[in-house]
């Protein structure tokens, strides 16, 4: 009977609910997925006038908004409403409450195509503050104060995503183009603060015989020139110290990557895709210190940590931890493999190739768009059938 009663009390969780409602990831790199697939070809159509559609206030702020609060911000509250229950040990959204969260995602996206641009603004401006505070008290019931920065963040993308509608509608007099630049500023913060806690694991972790001393001096100093240079980039307020700080940021995080000998993950693709894509961050961080020079104009940095870093970062991660929570193995096979390439090739017809070849832009484009597409396209059709359906080893989550 004693031992009845201990198996009983070791047994994990029965699952309950639907599969795809049980943990944020699910609905959320769901929905993710499905938007970078679909907005992206309807920019290039809208952009090269094969499609009339215009939105308000314009195509080019709609597209660059929506792939920000639309595409990356569903990303990041998947994956930190995931990552809550670990680092918390306390339930996070699940059920009808995590069904409303993406609901209100998706009538926010649905709205930005189709309702007027008040619906649009206030249903887009309801997510992040909800979500935030939800993260906000997880971690303080918990005291892991480690992560409040992260939830902190959530809630200042709030007031940049309402700066962005309010001067976008005329209603304050600011460049609506400089909020997405902030917005732009604080993924890549975000972007800054993981990697150095997750590539590094990871690589150990999958490869026992590589030895990772991380530095936290360089770690600090690398994220304090990454803030500085992006912070006087949005603002605009001296160009030159701009350039030197986003040129410092450029160096430490080369530095700080170097020490994660990135080489030695060749063979491990679900390892390398995370490393190459925080080298475009790295060379996006450079292309823009270029920027303020007035060597280059700074879309191809902002493009470089777009596609190549965001984009990069985010299949890395939706394919690795998808894996890990719905209990298969943590291995790339061919689609995980044409995935990532396929985004690093978008990256590099986007950025260089316009960089290198300025006649070529447009076949770039339409070529990166296309690539871009077939990835996130591939991921729905390895993945879908994966975050809808209870985990093959029976487990809850």
């Amino acid at each position: 009977m004693t031992e009845l009663a201990s198996n009983k009390a070791s047994a994990p969780p029965v699952p309950h609910g639907m599969p795809w409602l049980r943990l944020a990831f699910r609905p959320f790199y769901l929905g993710a997925a499905w938007l970078a697939a679909l907005i992206v070809p309807l920019w290039v159509a809208v952009f090269l006038g094969a499609v009339s559609w215009q939105p308000a206030p314009s195509p080019l702020l709609w597209h660059a908004h929506e792939m920000l609060f639309g595409f990356a911000i569903a990303v990041i509250v998947g994956f930190l409403l995931t990552a809550g229950k670990t680092w918390t040990g306390l339930a996070t959204p699940r059920g009808p409450t995590l069904g409303f969260l993406i609901l209100l995602w998706l009538s926010a996206r649905v709205a930005s195509l189709l309702a007027p641009y008040a619906v649009f603004a206030v249903l887009d401006l309801a997510l992040l503050p909800i979500v935030g505070l939800i993260f906000l008290r997880l971690l303080i019931r918990s005291r892991n104060w480690r992560n409040v920065p992260l939830a902190l963040i959530l809630l200042l993308l709030t007031l940049v995503n309402l700066t962005f509608h309010l001067s976008a509608n005329g209603l304050i007099e600011l460049d609506p183009m400089r909020s997405l630049y902030a917005a732009l500023g604080f993924v890549v913060i975000i972007e800054c603060v993981m990697a150095g806690r997750v590539v590094p694991f990871f690589t150990t972790s999958a490869l026992p015989n590589i030895k990772i001393v991380t530095l936290p001096w360089l770690d600090r100093t690398a994220l304090a020139a990454t803030v500085m240079g992006m912070t006087l980039w949005v603002t605009g307020w001296h160009s030159g110290l701009a350039s030197a700080s986003l040129a410092l940021a450029f160096a430490l995080n080369l530095v700080r990557q170097w020490r994660w000998h990135p080489l030695a993950t060749r063979g491990r693709p679900i390892l390398w895709i995370l490393h190459a894509a925080h080298l475009w961050l790295i060379l996006g961080l450079g292309l823009l210190a270029l920027a303020q020079m007035g060597l280059i104009t700074a879309s191809l940095g902002v493009h470089a940590l777009g596609v190549g870093a965001t984009g990069g970062l985010i299949l890395g991660m939706m394919t690795r931890t998808a894996r890990g929570h719905t209990g298969r193995p943590l291995t790339a096979d061919a689609p995980e493999i044409a995935i990532y390439a396929l985004i690093m090739i978008a990256a590099l017809l986007r950025v260089l190739l316009p960089l290198l070849l300025p006649s070529l832009y447009v076949t770039g484009l339409v070529a990166s768009a296309a690539a871009w597409t077939a990835a996130f396209l591939i991921y729905l059709w390895q993945y879908t059938p994966w975050l809808v359906s209870t985990r093959p080893d029976g487990k809850d989550g």
